[in-house]
């Protein structure tokens, strides 16, 4: 059950949004969490890629988002709508890899006023070979709180000025999370009164709900099987559970960063392929890679209008994005 249809919001003139106080305060946020991401992760051994912008193929896992079609010299590619696949084809000569990474998802029109969904955005994009579900959980844990602590040590006022409460990040800032299982999430969500599908994706209206509940950001585990894509890797323990996860921000701002563990058998990704009625004849790079041996990984993306958004404290994804263009909304 998704929310019921809200109105897509006017917005103003590109000009106008360009000159706002407001889009300043929320860039320079932006400029302040950049510059602690990427500190954080060098510091942990993280080299930075620049990531494709195009290619013959992309992350096909987008909650009924679409990719757009380019005419690359006579052969049709697309524009990212996720790097994923590059991510794990890189870790063969960088272990500990992460983009600041633009995507391009042509999201269903009905999601312009969530307040949560834009064409264009950006992704802190990380990859770790070898790494288990709870090591990238640390590693976005650990990165969400680094951000989360520049910005309130060297943008304070800005902060203040947008009506943002220090009290509001005490507990993330001193590195608590909360964790609870998919099925544990439908459960709570069963008894504040939201029906959700124990077999699918946490809907948008879900996340909400959750987040407004919560005191501190939180992460969901083990999203069943056929909810999200084929590079999530199986519980070899429990069919049908994937070894994935979200990061929900507390406070009502929704999810943060989705990541999982990484299928990296050849054999059981041409599976997993035709299970959610991928034609495995479109990977052809990315399972020429495979054949020839993908690192097991784990990873995850965090998105960057998001995680601003959750810092400032406004209202809308399209608040904190210069250039911002809202599904099915046509703008400059």
């Amino acid at each position: 059950m998704e929310p019921a249809r809200v109105s897509a919001p006017v917005l103003p003139p590109l000009g106008d949004h360009l000159a706002s106080p407001r889009l300043r305060s929320a860039m320079l946020v932006q400029q302040e969490a950049l510059y602690a991401a990427r500190e954080f992760l060098r510091g942990e051994g993280f080299t930075e890629l620049l990531p494709p912008l195009i290619g013959p193929v992309t992350d096909p896992g987008g909650r009924g988002a679409k990719a757009l079609d380019v005419d690359y010299y006579g052969q049709t590619y697309k524009l990212m709508t996720s790097a994923i696949l590059y991510k794990q084809a890189s870790l063969q000569g960088f272990p500990r890899l992460f983009y600041i990474a633009p995507n391009i998802r042509v999201e269903p029109p009905e999601t312009a006023g969530t307040g949560r969904h834009l064409v264009e955005f950006h992704q802190i994009d990380v990859e770790i070979a070898g790494a288990s579900r709870e090591d990238a959980q640390a590693v976005a844990a650990g990165l969400l709180t680094r951000v989360v602590e520049h910005v309130w040590t060297t943008v304070p006022d800005i902060l203040r000025e947008l009506g943002r409460d220090e009290a509001d990040f005490a507990e993330l800032r001193a590195g608590k999370f909360d964790r609870c299982t998919h099925e544990e999430a439908v459960s709570r969500l069963a008894a504040l009164g939201h029906a959700q599908s124990p077999d699918a994706e946490i809907d948008w209206e879900a996340e909400r709900i959750l987040s407004l509940d919560a005191g501190q950001p939180f992460f969901v585990d083990d999203y069943p099987k056929g909810s999200r894509g084929f590079y999530d890797r199986e519980d070899p323990e429990r069919p049908g559970v994937l070894r994935n996860f979200d990061l929900i921000a507390h406070g009502g701002y929704g999810e943060l960063v989705s990541g999982s563990e990484r299928e990296a058998d050849y054999a059981t990704i041409v599976t997993r392929m035709r299970e959610s009625g991928e034609n495995p004849a479109k990977y052809a790079w990315y399972l020429d890679v495979a054949r020839r041996g993908l690192s097991p990984s784990a990873g995850f993306g965090m998105g960057l209008q998001r995680l601003v958004r959750f810092l400032t404290g406004l209202d809308a994804l399209w608040q904190v994005s210069a250039y911002p263009k809202l599904p099915g909304v046509i703008t400059p």
